[in-house]
């Protein structure tokens, strides 16, 4: 059964951390790597969308402990969970809802998405990606370490599988949980479309890539 989607992490709270340090592949690499793009200058601002409970930010904190980090996540448990790990750290804001929906600021020197934007319609990305070029300052990136489909034949299966979910679970166009991942090609192909400038793979660990979009200058 289809699990909205806040409430399919609320329910797996207790072990998230555990079960994504374990069983995704290369996710003991990718979240140091993905921490090591993103900038480190005092005072730097990062936006974080789907934030989790900040396995990436651990590491990123690690190295840049005077950034400011903007964490947006769907989860006000997995945010509690984020807050309990840097309690004093007054550089972190926390926004609970969706980032399709929420203001998203401006002016940041980056921004990064773990494991998170799989789930949603080149649509609903192409949008949101317009959005984030606006909220980055001229010359700010993007860093994308997500889950890609292998092949267009199975991109399709995937949206397929969910539509007849759907349809059988008679449910609304809410979000619920079930993964569908674009290639890297048509996530490429949105991230240019919303106006970043490149795109460029940078490392792979099995199904999971990490993607380097840069904003327009000026």
């Amino acid at each position: 059964m289809l699990e909205e989607m806040a409430e399919f992490f609320e329910n797996r709270l207790t072990d998230y951390d555990e079960h994504m340090r374990r069983n995704i592949e290369g996710a003991a690499d990718f979240y140091a790597f993905t921490a090591s793009l993103l900038p480190t200058s005092p005072g730097c601002r990062v936006l974080d969308l789907g934030c989790g409970t900040g396995l990436e930010l651990e590491e990123y904190f690690a190295l840049a402990p005077e950034a400011h980090v903007t964490g947006i996540d769907l989860s006000r448990g997995m945010l509690d969970a984020l807050r309990n790990k840097f309690p004093d750290r007054e550089g972190l804001t926390l926004v609970c809802g969706s980032y399709f929906d929420v203001p998203l600021g401006q002016n940041y020197d980056a921004a990064v998405s773990v494991e998170s934007l799989h789930h949603f319609t080149a649509e609903r990305k192409l949008s949101l990606y317009r959005r984030l070029g606006e909220a980055l300052k001229p010359g700010g990136y993007f860093i994308l370490t997500d889950y890609f489909a292998e092949s267009e034949e199975l991109e399709r299966q995937y949206f397929e599988d969910l539509r007849v979910l759907r349809q059988e679970q008679d449910l609304d166009e809410g979000m619920y949980h079930y993964d569908t991942p674009l290639t890297e090609e048509h996530e490429a192909e949105i991230l240019r479309k919303a106006g970043f400038s490149s795109v460029k793979t940078l490392a792979r660990w099995g199904a999971t890539a990490v993607l380097r979009a840069d904003a327009r200058e000026g």
